[in-house]
């Protein structure tokens, strides 16, 4: 890919790029997007870290990655479902449309390498849609504000996972439909396909909640919390290399249309082995500052004694609160440092109103090796309790060492909105103007 052919079409998809409408109103929307995300996300962290003269609010709760970053951020999940596909869809479907195709077909390279000069063009392309974010953190540490290396940076990779897959899936909806209206439909009904499995996965459990974790919001939350796993890596690079594979395909035109299934299905194939072998991956970590997503240090400890699998029967239906506080400060971890975890989520209804086995609904029974024991509390340091006694493993001492004390800071947005309102668009349409002449 050093080769003089492959800079050739590089600098070739960049003027494809520059000349896109779609990659300019991406740029100009998404400015003032995340300019009012962050004077939104410092006016409320001010207030809550005492603005008005009062003391601050729980300030160990007060955390730059929940207050600051993954609310500004959030604009790119945004833009990454309804603004970069069509920025993906224009450099395949305008070459399809207009013939230009052919000639594509004709330069010096594989299509393999044309496609790729696309994706890294792409790719660029999203990157200096990240400056308006880049722009927040600097303003944020101007005021004082404090930001963890390791959680920012992971929250970023997350954005540029999930955009890469938006427009993986953009790319190969515009190569293999007939029109850029039809790429877009194909798309956005993906998005909304991601969306039903999420909400029809929440709370019951076996391999339909396994495979709602790769969704794009699903994902994208674990890096919000500060949780790099590498089984989400690994099947989200998977499928994002899957649709550029298939863009390859189906725009090589020579290809008959049975030539094109079979090796379409081959790809799928491939996808689902190396997907599934990424799932079974265990390796994680916690790069949050407050360690959100770990025990303490003492049970982590005792917790890796345990080489029994561990079996989990919950009787609480997916909209019980219950559930969720189990689910994000319990089950969550116990996956991270456990050998095997298993949850069965016996419940039968969404609400828990009408269960046909209401005397069980509360229950959480807990089972490792031939033992059982049932508790209905959802607190960690009970079911950890219920945990080493199955385990026949002592109570660890606590260590204190989760005390985390916050970063409050009562900060005025200064500069933001001339920065985010006035200078980013006056810069983006000045920019526009001048390359297009």
């Amino acid at each position: 890919m050093r080769s003089p052919s492959f800079t050739t079409l590089v600098a070739k998809e960049g003027r494809e790029l520059m000349a896109s409408r779609a990659f300019w109103l991406l740029l100009l929307m998404i400015g003032p997007l995340v300019g009012q995300s962050f004077i939104t996300a410092v006016g409320h962290y001010a207030e809550a870290s005492g603005i008005n003269g009062g003391p601050a609010a729980l300030p160990a709760a007060l955390t730059p990655l929940d207050g600051i970053l993954v609310q500004t951020l959030g604009v790119y999940d945004l833009a990454a479902t309804l603004l970069l596909p069509f920025v993906a869809i224009r450099l395949i479907a305008a070459e399809k449309e207009n013939g230009g195709i052919k000639l594509l077909l004709q330069l010096p390279g594989s299509l393999s390498a044309k496609v790729s000069a696309k994706a890294l063009v792409l790719f660029t392309g999203w990157l200096v849609s990240l400056l308006p974010a880049v722009l927040a953190m600097t303003l944020w540490k101007s005021y004082g504000g404090h930001l963890y290396a390791p959680e920012t940076v992971n929250l970023l990779l997350g954005h540029f996972v999930r955009a890469a897959l938006s427009a993986a899936v953009a790319v190969a909806a515009a190569a293999i439909a007939e029109s850029a209206a039809s790429a877009a439909i194909v798309t956005l009904g993906f998005t909304v396909g991601a969306w039903v499995l999420d909400f029809v996965a929440t709370g019951r459990g076996g391999w339909l909640q396994q495979l709602a974790m790769y969704t794009p919001t699903v994902a994208l939350r674990n890096f919000e919390q500060g949780l790099l796993r590498v089984s989400t890596l690994v099947v989200i690079a998977a499928f994002s290399i899957a649709g550029f594979a298939l863009a390859v395909i189906w725009l090589h035109t020579g290809r008959t249309f049975i030539n094109r299934c079979l090796a379409s299905l081959t790809t799928i194939a491939v996808v689902a082995i190396v997907s599934l072998g990424g799932a079974s991956l265990r390796t994680s970590w916690d790069t949050s500052e407050n360690r959100r997503n770990s025990f303490s240090r003492a049970d982590e400890a005792a917790l890796r004694q345990v080489h029994a699998p561990l079996h989990i029967t919950v009787f609480l239906a997916p909209e019980d609160p219950r559930l969720t506080d189990l689910e994000q400060n319990v089950l969550k971890r116990l996956r991270r440092v456990l050998p095997r975890v298993d949850v069965d989520y016996a419940a039968n209804s969404r609400s828990g109103l009408f269960e046909s086995s209401a005397d069980h609904y509360g229950e959480i029974w807990y089972e490792m090796g031939g033992q059982r024991a049932m508790d209905r509390s959802t607190i960690e340091q009970v079911v950890l309790e219920q945990v080493y006694k199955l385990a026949g493993i002592k109570t660890p001492e606590p260590d204190g060492d989760n005390a985390f004390s916050g970063y409050p800071l009562a900060a005025r947005p200064r500069w933001a909105g001339l920065i985010f309102y006035g200078l980013w668009p006056l810069v983006t349409l000045f920019i526009w103007w001048w390359m297009r002449r």
